[in-house]
């Protein structure tokens, strides 16, 4: 319970329901309530909750994270300086390279040595950028290799979270990559190498990704096949005195059957095979906003930026399709992991629409950012906090010109979307201890092809760290403001203040031109009554509400 003690919980308990029982309502009564139980905590939020996901796919990496050491736009070391300044305001999340479906055609050695002695080669999307203009995106140059992402992740301070190739490389080509990134100084021909480009020190990586979407692209395996690959990949990597986490290519959204088979195969030697299994990753993308028309995968998505309101709550619900896998996930796990050695790693996440509304024509699968996708993110990491127990790291696909971005860029053009501003107002949750959260608001009817569809009236979820208490709150409502009694069990509130994120309209988004149309404010906050809190949620926002407990 963070520094709360138990004694402090029992004692404070009684008083404070006795004040929520006595609260007073507002001048006109409250339509929604919110319970935080801060006697009953889920788990540590972390940075790693916070993470993102670079790959060599579009203008992800040329055009958005590296502009080249002699180009006349601002940067450090060939990184965009304006996406360095803008990540560090936010937690330190991992970050996660060279893919996606590119990590398994990517040969690691291509990306060392010196810059201008590395080969071009065809890139994994190839086929996909057929009708696009040439760029660095179709031929990889591989001026962004091995050493430039650990100086980026350095600037930006997230951990480096590597995908090493399964489908196409053997297991050697793996622990030698290990090797290049973590052998001490001087001791190996690798190490060498390393430092020939530039980095001496070992970059001291943890995070290893055996493999990606080895369901698909990342080799169209069984389960079973997969779990043998995966032991012989990790049956001996050199540690050198680190605590590698190894992250299983898990299951793609609601497909239990891979994870149960995967789990059963890996395990047929016994349970010890589980300690080499750190993370189990689950991709889940919000893309069907046919409201039930049909489930084709291009025909289903829908626009970035023009959608009605009923487009609207249909992507919210199937982006708060999270909560289910991750417990349906979590629940087949348990089955074979009875001692929960394994933990999920949400390592692709968001949104993802059509193409029309990326920034460059060479930007494969870039797409705008509105305040539904603010809305999402919110909802999304609120999903994270509240099973916090069982989530160990998530990662947002992507960080740049790509799917759900926190960024947009081309050329010296730079501009932070609404899910930037989202992961900036959620980071205070980082280092708090998550406590069970219960929302209580009427349901939202709209209409699906086939009948009515609802999603719920108000979500959230809470965190305590020290005698802090950070709630955040979504209002998915386009129109309507919901009025909520906040109501904190075991503990009384003291002050409060708000900030939100909010526009005029649902479609609102932030452009190169008008960089500042969707942006966080400070927010009143009506004092405490009695250890309660009555506010109002603004139409279609996410709220923060910072409260100080007696």
């Amino acid at each position: 319970m963070t520094d709360w003690t138990r004694r402090d919980f029992l004692r404070t308990a009684g008083i404070a329901a006795a004040g929520v029982a006595l609260a007073p309502r507002s001048s006109r009564a409250a339509d929604a309530r919110i319970d935080v139980l801060v006697g009953e905590p889920i788990g540590p939020v972390t940075a790693d909750h916070y993470g993102h996901f670079v790959e060599h796919l579009g203008g992800v990496i040329y055009d958005g994270v590296w502009v080249g050491e002699q180009s006349r736009i601002a940067n450090t070391g060939g990184v965009r300086q304006a996406l360095v300044d803008h990540m560090r305001r936010l937690p330190r999340g991992p970050i996660r390279w060279p893919g996606g479906c590119f990590a398994d055609s990517y040969d690691w050695r291509d990306g060392v040595g010196a810059a201008a002695a590395r080969p071009r080669r065809t890139n994994f999307w190839l086929n996909d950028m057929a009708s696009l203009p040439d760029s660095a995106g179709k031929f990889d140059p591989n001026a962004f290799g091995t050493n430039e992402f650990m100086r980026f992740c350095r600037l930006a301070g997230g951990a480096p979270y590597v995908a090493a190739n399964l489908r196409s490389l053997p297991a050697r080509d793996f622990y030698q990559w290990v090797e290049y990134c973590n052998a001490p100084a001087g001791s190996t021909s690798l190490a060498e190498l390393r430092e020939r480009g530039g980095d001496r020190e070992p970059f001291g990586v943890r995070f290893w990704g055996v493999g990606n979407e080895s369901w698909g692209c990342g080799g169209n395996f069984s389960p079973e096949d997969y779990a043998i690959e995966y032991r012989r990949f990790t049956a001996w990597v050199p540690r050198y005195g680190l605590q590698l986490a190894f992250i299983g290519s898990g299951p793609n959204a609601g497909d239990l059957g891979w994870t149960r088979r995967f789990f059963t195969k890996l395990t047929e030697k016994g349970e010890g095979a589980l300690n080499g299994l750190w993370g189990w990753a689950l991709h889940h993308y919000s893309w069907n906003a046919s409201r039930g028309a049909t489930t084709d995968w291009n025909a289903g998505k829908g626009d970035a930026v023009q959608f009605t309101n009923d487009e609207w709550y249909e992507l919210l619900n199937e982006a708060d399709r999270m909560d289910g896998l991750i417990t349906g996930h979590w629940g087949v796990m348990g089955e074979i992991d009875r001692r929960r050695r394994v933990k999920l790693v949400v390592d692709e996440w968001g949104a993802w629409y059509k193409p029309g509304s990326e920034v460059d024509p060479t930007h494969l699968f870039g797409q705008q950012s509105t305040m539904r996708d603010a809305l999402i993110a919110a909802l999304t990491l609120d999903t994270f906090h509240r099973h916090a127990d069982k989530v160990a790291m998530a990662n947002v696909a992507q960080l740049i010109n790509c799917l759900h971005s926190l960024f947009l860029a081309h050329e010296d053009q730079f501009v932070a979307t609404p899910t930037f501003h989202v992961f900036e107002q959620y980071g205070a949750h980082v280092g708090g201890q998550s406590v069970r959260m219960v929302a209580s608001a009427p349901r939202i009817a709209y209409q699906r092809v086939n009948g009515a569809g609802s999603f719920w009236g108000l979500g959230g979820s809470a965190t305590l760290k020290d005698r802090v208490l950070t709630l955040t709150v979504v209002n998915p409502h386009t129109t309507e403001a919901r009025e909520a009694e906040i109501s904190i069990r075991g503990a009384a509130a003291r002050t409060a203040k708000a900030t939100v994120i909010a526009a005029p309209e649902i479609h609102a988004h932030n452009t190169f031109a008008e960089p500042g149309a969707v942006q966080p404010k400070e927010e009143a906050v009506a004092a405490p009554r009695d250890g309660a809190i009555v506010h109002r949620f603004a139409p279609a926002s996410v709220t923060r509400l910072t409260v100080t407990l007696q």
